[in-house]
């Protein structure tokens, strides 16, 4: 098992959950975060630390997409482990349907 951040991480980016993993597997993108799945140790201390509720064990049905979208964009993007603010508009949009069409940038984010 390995955890993965979801659609409602997509243009909120709160960033809880990169200062408590302990082995530095979030990779930032330009409006979210990812988990490295091999670098997980499934320890689950992130999930509760996600304001938008954005980060959910693999062995939940239907992340099949999100597990391999993960996969792809911790290979591309930086590595974060420093808690910077949310995004300016997280509020506005957590919550809201259909993000990953909508907002989804492929663009890497800045890392440490």
């Amino acid at each position: 098992m390995t955890y993965v951040v979801v659609e409602n991480c997509i243009k909120c980016k709160y960033m809880d959950c990169v200062e408590v993993c302990p082995v530095d597997c979030f990779y930032e993108g330009e409006n979210m975060l990812v988990i490295h799945p091999d670098e997980c140790i499934d320890c689950g201390v992130c999930e509760p630390e996600c304001p938008a509720e954005a980060i959910k064990p693999d062995t939940e049905k239907g992340l099949e997409s999100w597990l391999k979208l993960n996969a792809d964009y911790a290979k591309s993007w930086p590595n974060v482990t420093i808690k910077r603010d949310p995004l300016p508009e997280a509020k506005e949009h957590d919550g809201e349907e259909g993000k990953l069409e909508k907002y989804f940038s492929t663009e890497p984010g800045q890392g440490d």
